[in-house]
């Protein structure tokens, strides 16, 4: 399997709305292991590894959920996997 690593940065409606606690729900649906965690700046960003058709439907998942509509930007960077997580976190 070719594990990927996908940071995404949302911008828009994305705290203080259960986004990272909708991201980690609907992660436990996929193979994937990562992070969410809110920034000072407003945004979110999501760090997830996984399969890339896993990240995909991941991804979609997430723009579907209904956190989804909040989302006004979303800044996404792929590279290879660093096996760093475990399972799924929110990140405080």
């Amino acid at each position: 399997m070719n594990r990927q690593r996908l940071q995404v940065f949302y911008a828009g409606w994305v705290q203080g709305v259960g986004f990272r606690y909708t991201v980690s729900r609907l992660a436990r649906g996929y193979e994937v292991t990562g992070v969410v965690r809110n920034l000072a700046d407003g945004r979110v960003e999501l760090v997830a590894e996984g399969d890339r058709a896993e990240l995909d439907a991941f991804r979609q998942a997430i723009r579907d959920s209904e956190v989804g509509h909040g989302i006004r930007q979303e800044e996404a960077r792929w590279t290879e996997a660093e096996n760093e997580f475990r399972g799924f976190e929110i990140v405080r």
